[in-house]
């Protein structure tokens, strides 16, 4: 599909690193401040405190010790640090950002919609990358190559995409963190399975997650969106093909600022593998494709 070109917002940056390197499970990980025992640096204050970006709501519990967001009242977490990336940085295993930022630079830098830009991070296949902050120029933020988890990532002022998801009958899994400032697709979705997305906040974009309508290989695509916050101005929060038997589950989402309802929960299309512009067809909740109920949304 295509995309609008927009201005480079200029974003400031502390400390900047050009060197990239590639990002692979160590005993201590290069991305993390050396800590000792129990004492709390002031680094490891902030990751915490970027894990709790929503303050004051119910939060999920994860294995890295951290808490996440549920969807409301979203913050964004100020970064520990940030570093120019001027080419992609490969990521395998699990690798922990301790809430750094990292910005386009170079041939990552140029800030447009132009399609086929090259990610900031990309991560192999059953890798995950968390507290992590994506800030501006953001490129084509984060690509996954088969099944891949993004925890607690959030992205500042997303490029062309957040995160675009590749791969045969993967699970790709997002769960908490936010995006904001998409001027077309938050999450692209170009590979086949299900894409399960929770704890999320996305504000100011055009669509939320988009099942790919025109992509040369095409797949089922299953998306789960729980428990999620959805900030106005938007479009639609999820497009899905019914032709390749698409399914969007929408399920405790929250639509800030919206009283007139005009995002569209689920926008349903005919697609194609031509590259053609694809087709509407209807965007009624239907048990089928587009699985929610009134209950399932509440405005505020």
């Amino acid at each position: 599909m295509n995309h609008h070109s927009v201005n480079q917002r200029s974003v400031n940056h502390h400390s900047v690193n050009q060197r990239s390197t590639p990002f692979t499970r160590q005993k201590e990980h290069p991305l993390m401040t050396r800590q000792h025992n129990t004492r709390l640096t002031a680094g490891k204050r902030r990751v915490m405190a970027g894990g709790l970006g929503a303050a004051g709501l119910l939060l999920a519990t994860l294995t890295s010790g951290l808490t996440l967001p549920t969807a409301a009242a979203a913050t964004w977490p100020s970064p520990n640090g940030s570093e120019a990336v001027g080419a992609t940085k490969p990521v395998s295993g699990s690798v922990d950002g301790g809430m750094k930022r990292y910005y386009g630079t170079g041939d990552l830098g140029s800030g447009g919609q132009n399609e086929g830009q090259d990610p900031i991070f990309r991560l192999a296949d059953g890798a995950t990358l968390k507290n992590v902050i994506i800030g501006a120029p953001a490129a084509d933020g984060i690509h996954c190559a088969g099944s891949c988890t993004l925890q607690n990532v959030w992205w500042e002022d997303v490029g062309e995409d957040a995160a675009t998801f590749r791969g045969t009958g993967e699970t790709y899994t997002v769960n908490g963190g936010g995006a904001r400032k998409a001027a077309d697709k938050i999450f692209q979705f170009n590979g086949g399975g299900t894409l399960n997305i929770s704890n999320f906040a996305g504000q100011d974009f055009k669509t939320f997650v988009r099942s790919c309508g025109n992509c040369s290989s095409q797949y089922k695509r299953t998306v789960n969106v729980t428990n999620t916050e959805i900030t106005a101005p938007g479009g639609v929060i999820g497009g899905i093909n019914t032709n390749y038997g698409d399914s969007l589950t929408l399920r405790g989402i929250t639509i800030v600022g919206d009283s007139s309802k005009k995002i569209v929960p689920c926008q349903k299309y005919i697609g194609n593998n031509t590259g053609a512009e694809p087709t509407k067809n209807g965007s009624d909740a239907d048990g089928t494709y587009c699985k929610y109920s009134s209950s399932d949304l509440t405005y505020r």
